[in-house]
Parts: C-alpha cells; structure tokens; sequence
C-alpha cells in the first residue's frame, strides 16, 4: 500500500520556482551572457508560503 507524503504549501505565485534568470541582451567581454537573477515577491525566494493563520474569534 503506498505511503502519502504529506502536501508541501507551495507558492500560488510562482508554483515553486522562486527565482528565475532572465538575460538582457548583452554579452560580458569573455562572450558569457549578462543575466538577472529575480526572486519571487510573494514568497521571498523560498518557494513556499507559510500556513494560514487560524481563524480568529471576534468578540466576546
């Protein structure tokens, strides 16, 4: 019988790839490209977010 592996919270922004390199265009003198490395705003380049918070009671 296979064992379920608990579900891991990933990132709704960026489907856990948190970081992506993007190229601009140009080359650095040895012919390498020059790249940008981003990080995903939502989740802060971890690719996971953290649990929802509990509902809170309002009230007395």
């Amino acid at each position: 019988m296979p064992q379920h592996t608990p579900t891991r919270r990933i990132c709704r922004d960026c489907d856990g790839f948190a970081t992506a390199a993007i190229t601009t265009g140009t080359r650095h003198p040895d012919g390498t490209r020059a790249t940008l490395t981003i990080t995903c705003p939502s989740c802060k380049g971890t690719g996971r977010t953290a649990p929802a918070a509990g509902l809170v009671r309002a009230g007395r």
